[in-house]
């Protein structure tokens, strides 16, 4: 099983190449790059420089308020700078952040996910072949890429393309069209993998042609961790109204429902509606939070997480350690959840 670990939104860029190396040297696999803050492309660069085995994966872009050529250029020299270590993973948005905090243009996300795909696939093709751009889509239209402005040829493969979402038709487009999938921590457990997010991807993959399991998986639990079961009990009162505010979302409620929950997830809605944010932690009882996050200590956590996911994935996000005191613990945590059973990549 591959372990992930997800650079914070507001690491200062000063300290982007010292906690990757440090991710690095933890025994983490891949490093996930968010956008929130920083530009995600300019983080990504600062981390393959500074490591020599972590793989770098953007998780995501935010896709629509970027032309296809201008992420495609990026993520072609980062694929080239880390030595074919870069990953690019990109995702729609909701339109409000679309329209209101990047002033570009709503559409259909999937339809249009699906082209920005496919132009991008068709932009790699031209660097590595020199092949004339001519593709055209339902969204993007690509016909003019002369010899001065491409890149060209790099001795590494173009970089995989990730996606990632929360409803139905964003996985069965990820099935016929990507080549990874990040899961929501509010998609990740077992039964919405079992029920919802595994069948979704197949789906996808049947209708595109593809053999063997489609994308590879990957889920970001979010567990809760410590070290003795008293600092755990701490840790699940810290993170209760964070899970509150989470759950609150509609579009995030679809764990809640697959347990019996929806009563809770329209209690959440309405107190975040009123604006009580002190309020949203009340719904989520330690039985609540039970059902949804996998909990445990140091020890107990291997264990755990192979019994939810064994054979489910391929890849697991835990947190990193916020402080160097337990990066002892966590070698020991992350080369023992390396060890659980994982799904092979298509």
């Amino acid at each position: 099983m591959q372990i992930i670990a997800s650079a914070p939104a507001r690491l200062p860029l000063s300290e982007v190449g010292s906690f990757a190396r440090r991710i690095e040297d933890l025994g983490y696999d891949v490093l996930h790059v968010p956008e929130t803050v920083h530009d995600p492309f300019t983080v990504a660069a600062l981390a393959v420089t500074r490591t020599t085995r972590l793989v770098v994966r953007t998780s995501m872009v935010v896709a629509f308020p970027r032309s296809p050529m201008v992420t495609a250029y990026a993520a072609w020299d980062l694929t080239e700078l880390s030595g074919g270590r870069f990953q690019l993973g990109i995702a729609s948005q909701v339109r409000g952040n679309i329209v209101g905090r990047f002033s570009t243009p709503w559409s259909e996300p999937v339809a249009r996910l699906r082209d920005y795909v496919g132009s991008l696939r068709a932009i790699f093709h031209s660097f590595q072949t020199g092949a004339d751009l001519d593709y055209t889509g339902s969204h993007y239209r690509f016909e003019r890429l002369q010899p001065y402005f491409n890149p060209g040829p790099i001795d590494h493969p173009a970089p995989p393309i990730w996606t990632g979402g929360v409803n139905e038709r964003m996985c069965v487009l990820a099935g016929e069209v990507s080549d990874g999938f990040v899961c929501h921590p509010t998609s990740s457990h077992p039964r919405m993998l079992d029920h919802r997010i595994r069948p979704a991807l197949a789906r996808g993959a049947r209708t595109a042609g593809r053999t063997g399991q489609g994308p590879a998986l990957v889920v970001a639990p979010q567990p809760l961790l410590a070290a003795t079961p008293g600092e755990l009990a701490q840790v699940r009162e810290e993170r209760r109204p964070e899970l509150g505010f989470l759950y609150s979302t509609p579009a995030y409620r679809r764990q809640l429902e697959e347990f019996g929950l929806g009563e809770v997830g329209e209690a959440l809605s309405e107190t975040a509606r009123r604006k009580d944010w002190t309020a949203l932690a009340a719904h989520m009882s330690d039985e609540v939070i039970g059902m949804l996050v996998p909990q445990g200590t140091y020890d107990q956590m291997p264990s755990i997480l192979a019994g939810w996911y064994a054979g489910r994935c391929s890849g697991i996000v835990l947190k990193a350690p916020d402080s160097t005191g337990e990066d002892q613990r966590y070698r020991r945590l992350i080369s023992e959840c390396r060890d659980i059973p994982a799904t092979a990549a298509s």
